[in-house]
């Protein structure tokens, strides 16, 4: 598996839980407002080795609580599934976040107990769904599965939405809110220009609208929450 790089320790990452946070160079999407668009280009710096990251977490057992994965996205990684048994002959709990375009590999892991928190992007509602996530004809069949998958319950998860000026609407967050009906968390996130982002002259909702977008969610699921405001 290729490591891009890690954060030793982040307290926000896994909820609730101390962790160490692996990145994975590559995604199959360009969203515009995705905020580490050298991972999704491919970075230039050289790769970090396993050692060096089981190492870190050797020294930790008994003192972080699980290991974050993220991206890029995660599940294009070969042998993703071997580094996760080794993070769980540690002891360490595992959070994923993908973007829910390839659920047959999501439901190996869930169904192979190597994944125990899931973070699932939920780019926008399904007309908007190609343009959010910067892949035009992209079919939904992969999202709809993932979705589904999560909804089962197998395994702890939420859903999460970058909420983007020019690209969401209190509209838009109804629809997508009518599409996770019943789903246990939903976060809105206020998107931020993290100086590493794919797209250009994108903006943050109001904290108003944020509100109104928050208001119209929290129907449609058992948990909705601001992130990041």
């Amino acid at each position: 598996m290729i490591i891009q790089g890690y954060q030793k320790l982040t307290a926000l990452d896994f909820p609730g839980k101390l962790a160490c946070t692996v990145f994975t160079p590559g995604c199959n999407f360009r969203c515009p407002f995705c905020h580490n668009a050298s991972l999704v280009r491919g970075s230039q710096e050289p790769p970090i080795s396993e050692d060096e990251v089981f190492a870190h977490l050797n020294k930790r057992v008994g003192m972080l609580d699980g290991v974050c994965l993220t991206g890029g996205e995660p599940l294009l990684q070969k042998g993703l599934d071997v580094f996760l048994q080794k993070v769980k002959q540690l002891g360490y709990l595992v959070k994923l976040d993908t973007n829910g375009s390839l659920p047959e590999q999501l439901k190996l892991l869930i169904e192979n107990g190597l994944v125990d928190y899931v973070a699932m992007d939920l780019k926008n509602c399904r007309e908007k769904y190609p343009l959010t996530c910067g892949s035009e004809g992209l079919s939904l069949d992969s999202i709809e599965q993932s979705i589904a998958l999560l909804m089962q319950g197998k395994v702890d998860y939420e859903f999460r939405t970058t909420v983007v000026n020019e690209l969401h609407t209190v509209e838009d967050i109804a629809a997508a809110g009518e599409w996770i009906r019943g789903a246990k968390q939903w976060f809105l996130q206020c998107y931020k220009d993290s100086g590493d982002v794919l797209g250009s002259g994108l903006t943050a909702p109001s904290k108003e609208t944020l509100q109104q977008m928050l208001e119209t969610a929290l129907p449609f699921v058992q948990h909705a929450e601001l992130r990041g405001v």
